[in-house]
């Protein structure tokens, strides 16, 4: 989804696994953030004030300081955000939630031009729906009152003091395992229950799934420093065994799972988008399928929902909206199934990139960069990727888990309309360090391609266009990295002729970025700068030899064949005319602005075959995948994938 002017996730710092004997056991109006908060630095100086935080907090309250420790780091690895709020609401380290004060009414898919469902050979899907009722906040949404009502401290207080806040997080604690019945033991084993009730689900399966992660990072330990530079630290308990029967005292509902498909390791429930027909010839909101009999499902896209959680469900579930296969929580990291895996969700702007995709949103805000996203949604999410990684066989890389905003426009007219969430506050390289597949150097130094790697924490272009269109966003760690025409800052920044605009620093603009994960083949060097070849362009990037922004890789990388001057790009991957039976219409094979000219490099992804999903009709009896004889590369060509014909091209090592 494309943020808005007037609308992620911060965890910067070091991270330590402390690992000791033991196994790592839509156009409608929805609620996001407002800036409610304006950016502040944590009161005090010393290093270890929020360590100190902790102890007496859970001194006062009874409470084991390491399951105090253990539930913050899930809430927010620790951070304090400047004393923003999260995409939900929450404030500080405990993340406690003050959704009224947090959050107000704007549209889902804000500014956003694109037909979700990428086809051209069916009219676009631009809907108007109307807004959900609002309703009563959920208990998840109101816990920063209920935290003052047990301390006497103020709500003020409670979302601008991160004492405070971690006070507000001990006394929640407490009150839980009252209310459960259970004594304030000083065994952190005892606290099961109460864990699970403090994330604010509401059901059995969401609490045991946020409590199991809570005690992992108990057995595990953590060490790091914090986004206000407080060093805090938990010793790792590899022993420890939670009694997991007090869960079933907590009365909490069943989830409706109804054979969703998730990894047991995730609380996941279904709500289902429907398949309807309405009016003369239309129907909603995604189509059926057969995959991956019929097509290979090669990518995971990474969307933020730009909306809250109440009202995106909502949403799926209106025949006339679009649709996308999962949901991840906020607050607790719960996941709602909305698409089986078999069928097409439109979700990403490309119909051949629908049809080969599966669609993930996330509570979330990509424009508002005090709005962070929690570690619980992280881990959730990780692992259902992992899972469907598994399921697919989707390679765990950046070429195969893109972001919407990697996603390419199918036609030179719709690139200018193309989304551009999660945007250059997801950090993609704590994500994949939770899918086990952390991005490293690959290969010697001085090597022909480089993976994209800058510290997220230290890592802090400027951006415009958070809050009001021209005015800078407040300074924030990020994923990605500026690219220059020459290597000097002041240099133009690099222009997409397809945006049909002049290149700027607004959040939203992807001409002149890239970003953590994504490789490049090297057109250049000098200096403490690094040229890649980027849009058909000469692309320059700061990398400094003592804070390094990109790292050596290897690969394969292709090229114009000899004797071209130069080969289109495609924003999609159809076969040729030749390949479609009678009764299937065939689709044009256009290129988009862009060409690679000869002596460029362009790192590939993978291989796919020339394929079409003909599926225009509401009864599946014409339903059909072309596949045709022409074989293409799916290529890293700027910001966001192209696609080449192997037969324009040749294959290299990138080295």
């Amino acid at each position: 989804m494309r943020g808005s002017a007037t609308h992620s996730p911060s965890t910067p710092g070091h991270r330590h696994l402390r690992r000791a004997a033991g196994p790592l056991a839509s156009a409608a109006l929805l609620l996001p953030l407002l800036g409610a908060a304006p950016a502040q630095s944590a009161p005090g100086s010393s290093a270890d004030r929020l360590q100190q935080a902790f102890a007496t907090a859970a001194a006062r309250y009874h409470v084991p300081q390491s399951v105090l420790l253990s539930v913050s780091y899930l809430q927010s690895r620790w951070d304090w955000h400047a004393g923003a709020p999260s995409v939900s609401g929450g404030y500080g380290p405990m993340h406690l939630t003050d959704a009224r004060t947090a959050i107000a009414a704007a549209e889902h898919l804000a500014e956003g031009t694109e037909d979700a469902r990428g086809d051209g050979s069916r009219a676009a899907v631009h809907p108007d729906v109307k807004a959900p009722a609002e309703s009563a906040l959920p208990a998840r949404l109101k816990t920063l009152p209920k935290a003052a009502r047990l301390t006497g401290l103020s709500a003020r207080e409670l979302r601008t003091d991160p004492a405070a806040n971690v006070a507000g997080g001990a006394a929640l604690l407490a009150a839980a395992q009252k209310e459960l019945g259970e004594p304030l033991s000083p065994d952190p084993a005892d606290w099961y229950a109460a864990v699970g009730r403090f994330s604010g689900a509401d059901d059995t399966a969401t609490a045991a799934a946020y409590a199991n992660d809570v005690f992992d990072v108990l057995r595990t330990g953590e060490e790091r420093t914090t986004d206000a530079g407080q060093l805090v630290a938990l010793a790792a308990e590899p022993r420890l065994t939670p009694d997991t029967a007090q869960l079933k005292r907590a009365d909490l509902r069943r989830l409706p799972t109804d054979d969703v498909e998730c990894p047991s390791s995730v609380s996941c429930e279904a709500v289902w988008a429907p398949y309807a027909q309405f009016g003369n010839d239309d129907y909603g909101n995604h189509d059926l399928g057969d995959r991956p009999v019929s097509q290979r499902i090669k990518y995971i896209v990474i969307h933020d929902t730009e909306g809250t959680w109440d009202g995106v469900l909502n949403l799926v579930q209106d025949p006339t909206y679009v649709s996308w296969n999962y949901t991840v929580r906020s607050t607790d990291g719960l996941i709602a199934q909305h698409v089986k895996a078999k069928d097409v969700a439109w979700h990403a702007g490309n119909w051949d990139i629908n049809a080969r995709s599966v669609g993930i949103e996330h509570e979330g805000f990509l424009a508002n960069p005090d709005a962070w996203y929690t570690e619980a949604m992280y881990r959730s999410s990780a692992r259902l990727v992992r899972y469907l990684s598994r399921e697919y066989g989707i390679p765990l890389d950046r070429q195969h888990i893109l972001g919407h905003d990697n996603v390419p426009g199918p036609t030179t007219s719709t690139i200018p309309g193309m989304h551009t969430d999660p945007g250059p506050y997801w950090d993609w390289r704590h994500y994949f360090q939770l899918l086990g597949h952390p991005f490293r150097r690959t290969a010697p130094k001085q090597s022909g391609l480089v993976t994209i790697l800058p510290d997220y924490a230290s890592n802090q272009p400027a951006y415009t266009g958070c809050t009001t269109k021209g005015a800078p966003c407040a300074a924030h760690g990020s994923d990605e990295v500026r690219l220059y025409s020459d290597h000097d800052v002041n240099a133009p920044l690099i222009k997409d002729i397809g945006l049909n605009a002049d290149p700027t620093i607004d959040v939203n603009d992807l001409s002149s970025r890239v970003s953590t994960g994504q490789q490049y083949a090297v057109a250049d060097r000098w200096g403490e700068w690094t040229a890649i070849w980027y849009l058909g362009q000469k692309a320059w990037f700061q990398n400094p030899r003592t804070a390094p922004t990109a790292v050596s890789a290897s690969g394969l990388v292709i090229t114009p064949k000899e004797g071209l001057t130069s080969v289109p790009v495609y924003g999609r991957a159809y076969p040729e005319k030749e390949a479609y039976p009678q009764g299937v219409p065939v689709q044009s094979v256009v290129p988009l602005p862009y060409t690679i000219p000869a002596g460029q490099k362009y790192v590939v992804g993978d291989a796919v075959p020339g394929e079409y999903d003909y599926s225009v009709t509401f009864t599946t009896d014409s339903h059909r995948v072309v596949i045709g004889k022409d074989l293409y590369y799916e290529i890293q060509y700027g910001h966001r994938v192209g696609f080449v014909r192997a037969a324009d091209v040749a294959l290299q090592g990138g080295r």
